[in-house]
C-alpha cells in the first residue's frame, strides 16, 4: 500500500486543524512553572501531558531535541517515547534536532531521525545546510523513501544569521535564496499533489528580509515552517507580509504561548484554539 507524501499529510492537517505546529519545549523555565522538578520524570510528564492534551487536535507537533538531550540516555528515551505518542494520538511529529554532517554522518543522521526502524524517527527531522545542501542529499532521499519530510533552516531571526544567510554569491544570490532554489529543484522530481515533501524554516519574524534578498518562497514547492508566533512577537500581519502569496504553505510554530498554559489540559486546548483563531485570517 502506497503512503501518502509527507508534504500532502502536513498540508492537509493544516487544513483540517489550523496552521499551527506546537512545539514541545521542556525548559526548565516550563518545567518551574507547571510545578515540575526539572528531571527525566518531569520531562515525561510535561511532554505527553501536551500530547494528551493536544494529541488530533494540532496540525503538527515539533519536540525540540536539545531539552530531551540535556537528560542524557534517560532523556532521549523520553524523546522516543513522545514521538510513540504523536503515533498514537495520529498527529504529525516533527523532530526538531537541526542535524547536519557530510558522508556516513549524515547517513547516520538519517538512519536515527528518518528510517522507519528507529524510535526517533518522526514524520519529519529539521537540519541545517550549512555544509551546503548537496550535503543532505542523503537525507532528503531517505525521507522520500520512507514517506517522511525534512525542514531546512533558510532564514533565520537571529540577528547572528545574518552573517552567513544575507551574504551574496557573485552572481548576487543570496544564501537564503540559494537553500530555497535548491530546495525547489528537488521537490521538482518528487511526486505529490500539493505540496514536497522537504520544506523550508522562515522565521515569522524576519520582516522584509524575504523580499530583500529576493527569496521566491513559491518556487520551493513546499512548508515553511514559521517559528516566532506568539510569545514571540509575530501575529498574523507579519506573517501576512512576510509570506505574501504562500499563505496556504505556511506553517506557523508556537510553543510558549500554547505550553504556559499547562499544566492543565483545557487551558492548553484553549490557548491552542486561540492560537489557531488568530491566524484565521490569514
Amino acid at each position: 500500500m502506497s503512503v501518502t507524501p509527507f508534504g500532502d499529510r502536513l498540508y492537509a492537517a493544516m487544513r483540517e486543524h489550523g496552521p499551527v505546529c506546537v512545539g514541545i519545549d521542556p525548559h526548565a523555565g516550563l518545567l518551574e512553572a507547571w510545578g515540575l522538578p526539572a528531571t527525566v520524570e518531569g520531562l515525561r510528564t510535561f511532554s505527553l501531558t501536551v500530547v494528551e492534551a493536544l494529541g488530533g487536535r494540532v496540525a503538527a507537533f515539533k519536540p525540540q531535541a536539545a531539552f530531551f538531550e540535556r537528560f542524557g540516555s534517560q532523556g532521549i528515551a523520553v524523546l522516543e517515547e513522545v514521538v510513540a505518542a504523536c503515533r498514537a494520538a495520529d498527529s504529525l511529529c516533527i523532530v526538531d534536532a537541526k542535524r547536519g554532517d557530510i558522508g556516513s554522518t549524515m547517513e547516520g543522521y538519517a538512519d536515527a531521525f528518518l528510517d522507519g526502524g528507529s524510535p526517533l524517527a518522526g514524520d519529519a527531522v529539521t537540519l541545517s545546510p550549512y555544509l551546503g545542501v548537496g550535503a543532505l542529499a542523503q537525507a532528503l532521499e531517505r525521507a522520500v523513501e520512507q514517506g517522511r519530510g525534512v525542514f531546512v533552516l533558510a532564514l533565520t531571526s537571529n540577528p547572528q544569521g545574518k552573517t552567513i544567510q544575507h551574504a551574496r554569491n557573485a552572481d548576487g544570490e543570496s544564501v537564503a535564496a540559494a537553500v530555497i532554489r535548491e530546495l525547489g529543484a528537488f521537490n521538482a522530481q518528487c511526486e505529490f499533489d500539493h505540496v514536497g515533501p522537504v520544506g523550508a524554516v522562515i522565521g515569522a519574524t524576519v520582516g522584509t528580509a524575504v523580499q530583500d534578498l529576493e527569496i521566491d518562497c513559491g518556487q520551493m514547492r513546499g512548508i515553511v515552517l514559521a517559528p516566532g508566533i506568539g510569545a514571540q512577537g509575530a501575529g498574523v500581519e507579519q506573517v501576512k507580509q512576510v509570506f505574501e502569496g504562500i499563505e496556504d504553505r505556511v506553517l506557523a510554530s508556537t510553543s510558549r504561548a500554547v505550553l504556559v498554559a499547562g499544566p492543565n489540559v483545557a487551558q492548553l486546548r484553549k490557548a491552542h484554539d486561540k492560537a489557531v483563531q488568530e491566524l484565521a485570517e490569514m
